[in-house]
């Protein structure tokens, strides 16, 4: 079994509290032995080699590679594209971190502002937050019922499919974090001054809909699972974990692309610098 098919979403898949404390990957749970050390360095040469092989993805010039972070409020979205992919150069690699629609994202389709967004050849893109807040939030909060919800999962996959037939890996990572373990980052958050200005009350807010949350994830992870836009679970209560999760997977994925340098120009051998 490969490290993608190990957290590949299933049919049998639930959101549970239990399943975001796992640790499925690297050293075992006890570091007085350095285990969590080990993992950040592992994880740091995965970090190295997405490096080189998006070097190969941007010289071949011709795939594409989107990656789309789903989780909660602290979850470790950001955390995930600095441990992750940090190393990439930003030649070849951005980050979209989608807010709240503007008034002119709202006067057209919700995937309009997305589409835009996507990667182009040679590229490696990161939504930190995604086209899927448009069957999360606005599910939650009733701002969409059933009906509309299940048109545009439907919607969802065939934009994906369009997507993959151009060209476009896709891999989605759900970022699965306890409501304890949130409850601890953002007490954490609100005790240091210093990380006040990461601190947002609506996540007040919107905890209390936690229970909804952890529905209209699970719903919309099952909905839009496909061979060509897979979701994976990612226990996300150690940030240690989740990194290496993700990066064990996105360097699996390059890897299987077999990416290679384009072929050397003949007329260059003629050309003399002088």
């Amino acid at each position: 079994m490969t490290i993608a098919e190990q957290f590949r979403v299933t049919k049998e898949f639930q959101v549970k509290d239990a399943n975001a404390k796992k640790k499925l990957l690297g050293a075992s749970d006890d570091d007085k032995n350095g285990g969590k050390a080990a993992d950040k360095l592992l994880t740091l040469k995965l970090a190295e080699q997405i490096e080189d092989l998006q070097n190969l993805l941007y010289a071949e010039h011709n795939r594409k590679v989107l990656v789309i972070l789903q989780g909660m409020d602290t979850s470790g979205k950001d955390g995930t594209v600095k441990g992750v992919f940090g190393q990439i150069n930003p030649l070849g690699a951005r980050t979209v971190a989608f807010k709240a629609p503007s008034n002119d994202e709202k006067s057209h389709d919700y995937l309009w502002r997305v589409h835009k967004e996507v990667p182009g050849k040679g590229e490696i893109t990161i939504f930190n937050r995604s086209h899927y807040e448009d069957v999360l939030i606005t599910r939650v909060h009733d701002w969409i019922d059933q009906a509309e919800c299940k048109r545009r999962y439907a919607q969802i996959r065939d934009f994906e499919r369009m997507l993959a037939e151009t060209g476009t890996v896709i891999l989605k990572f759900f970022l699965h974090i306890s409501k304890a373990e949130q409850k601890a980052r953002l007490e954490e958050r609100l005790a240091d001054p210093d990380k006040h200005w990461k601190f947002d009350t609506q996540d007040l807010v919107e905890r209390k809909y936690w229970e909804a949350y952890q529905e209209a994830y699970e719903n919309a992870l099952l909905a839009t699972d496909a061979d060509h836009a897979p979701w994976y679970a990612v226990p996300s209560d150690s940030k240690t974990q989740r990194n290496l999760v993700i990066a064990s997977i996105v360097q699996e994925k390059l890897l299987n692309l077999k990416l290679k340098y384009p072929p050397g120009n003949p007329e260059f051998s003629k050309l003399k610098v002088e």
